[in-house]
Order: C-alpha cells, then sequence, then structure tokens
C-alpha cells in the first residue's frame, strides 16, 4: 500500500515539475518585452509553488492520519 502512494506522490511530482517546464517555454517563447517576460515567470512560478505547498500540506495531513489510524489499530 505504501508503494502506492509513493508512486502517486512521484506522478504528481513529474506532473507539476512538467507543467512548469511547459508554462516557461511557452512564455519564453510569447512575442513580449523581456521584463513582461519575467514578471509572468515569477507570477506563474509563485502560483506553482503555492499550488505545490498546499499538496505537499495535504500529503502529511493524510499521512498523519493514516500514521494515527495504524497505531491505534496496533494498540
Amino acid at each position: 500500500m505504501s508503494n502506492q502512494g509513493s508512486s502517486s506522490g512521484s506522478v504528481f511530482v513529474a506532473f507539476a515539475v512538467g507543467a512548469l517546464v511547459g508554462a516557461a517555454v511557452a512564455l519564453l517563447y510569447a512575442p513580449s518585452a523581456g521584463e513582461e517576460t519575467r514578471r509572468k515567470l515569477a507570477k506563474k512560478a509563485r502560483d506553482s509553488r503555492d499550488t505545490i505547498e498546499s499538496a505537499v500540506e495535504t500529503a502529511v495531513e493524510r499521512g498523519r492520519e493514516v500514521y494515527e489510524q495504524v497505531r491505534k489499530e496496533m494498540a
């Protein structure tokens, strides 16, 4: 069971990294001024960081819940 959670986490991380790279490449190839492109990249990076932080917090909370459940079952 723990193997599935690790696999799902790896898939999510790979997806998130791919999305970030894709967004960065798209912005770099878009016809915009340099300052505007840097501003867009910074905003996308902040948004992505917030999304990833939220996902990690959710995963940690779920991990704690599972830990507590298993601990109660073992007692």
